[in-house]
């Protein structure tokens, strides 16, 4: 969707999908052969040759996505301010691209031998934050999240605590990764989680929709900043809006299928409104987890109806994941931005691919067309696999 912020942007107030034909291997043999994957990405030339083949391509993602949102955020360079500087980045699986090459190469030769000496460092799940961490000299606390696709959010949650307990006095959190590899698809075909609308990648993710048939894997990274409030308007830092609370819970119901009933992500809801300091009517938009599949797309839209009650109606819904598909441990970092964004600009992205109702999904979903209205709250939900289920409170600047 776009290898910068304002790009990415553009294209999702667009309608537009980032979902083509897989190029990273040859996908012929495989059930599912469409992803959104990063184009154009060039990470020698971005992070210089060296560095480039020391990190997998999820910690590449993350180092040039948080360039980006340090850059914006002008945050000092004092060694003081540095110092009180950390950061927590979500990935679900991490290093698994250098797994799959190094294994190959390992096969190829019938000998180990052939394995980079950077493989552990390159596969690790706290690599992209620990390289952020070293490129900018930040030397606060420094750490990964990993809880499935709820990473990110997860991460978010975590790096607004550290602030809040005086830890640190900026952050630099979300999510990255980066699956699209035989293993992965591969693990997810065996699952039968993935749509296999080959011919029409660009209407293959329908997140709502009574056609769906499972998730279009996607790939990239979504970093944010967060600095207490106090200390940024000081400096004239640019807000794009404040981070009012967040809530987490677990389903214990099942590693994979939803609670049906939406058990798990009605106590997240619950929390998030304690926490912010909010009622359900205060919320005018979320930014759904809506992933595609026949069981969770019912269970979040139920969730929502009875944590929401009428106002639940009132709500603008959608799911980006139809443009750039889910990325997993990423898509709570994609989707904050998205929905700081969206608060931002009082503009709601689109859910498209939308032309079907499903009746067990009756909320308004911001069918195929971005729409302008005030945006004072918004959520962003992530739920992952293990029954993870975390909810972000955006708010305007108060």
């Amino acid at each position: 969707m776009g290898n910068t912020r304002d790009e990415f942007w553009r294209r999702l107030i667009a309608g537009e999908s980032g979902i083509a034909p897989i190029t990273a291997f040859d996908a012929s043999d495989f059930d599912a052969r469409i992803a959104g994957e990063v184009k154009e990405f060039n990470p020698e030339q971005l992070l210089g040759r060296k560095e480039a083949r020391r990190m997998d391509r999820f910690t590449q993602f993350a180092v040039v996505a948080a360039r980006e949102a340090i850059e914006d955020a002008k945050l000092p360079v004092d060694a003081e301010f540095k110092q009180r500087v950390g950061g927590v980045i979500g990935t679900g699986i991490g290093g698994i691209i250098t797994f799959w090459l190094n294994s190959d190469k390992a096969n190829e030769n019938g000998t180990w031998s052939k394995v980079t000496p950077f493989f552990i460092p390159m596969l690790m799940a706290n690599a992209a934050p620990a390289h952020i961490s070293m490129v900018y000299g930040y030397q606060g606390p420094f750490f990964a999240a990993a809880s499935a696709c709820a990473s990110a959010n997860d991460a978010i949650c975590t790096a607004y605590n550290t602030i809040v307990h005086g830890d640190a006095i900026a952050m630099i959190t979300g999510g990255s990764e980066a699956t699209v590899s035989p293993l992965a698809i591969g693990g997810f075909c065996s699952m039968r989680a993935l749509s296999t609308r080959n011919d029409d990648p660009a209407r293959a993710s329908r997140p709502f929709d009574r056609e769906r048939d499972g998730f279009v894997l996607g790939e990239g990274a979504g970093i944010l900043v967060l600095e207490e409030y106090e200390h940024a308007r000081s400096r004239g830092a640019s807000i794009y809006c404040e981070l009012l609370g967040y809530g987490q819970s677990s389903d214990a119901y099942d590693l994979v299928a939803p609670d049906p009933d939406g058990n798990g992500v009605r106590l997240a809801f619950a929390r998030a409104f304690a926490s912010a300091g909010i009622e359900p009517r205060d919320v005018d938009y979320i930014n759904a987890h809506g992933t595609s599949t026949p069981v969770g797309d019912p269970a979040e839209s139920k969730a929502i109806e009875k944590s929401f009650g009428e106002h639940a109606f009132e709500i603008g819904v959608s799911s980006t994941k139809s443009m750039h598909g889910h990325a997993l441990g990423a898509a709570g970092g994609i989707e904050g931005v998205a929905t700081a964004l969206a608060v931002a600009h009082d503009t709601m992205p689109p859910t498209t691919n939308y032309e079907f109702p499903d009746p067990e999904c009756r909320l308004d979903y911001v069918p195929n067309v971005a729409r302008r209205a005030p945006v004072r709250v918004a959520l962003s939900n992530s739920f992952g696999f293990g029954g993870h289920n975390s909810v972000i409170v955006f708010g305007k600047v108060r």
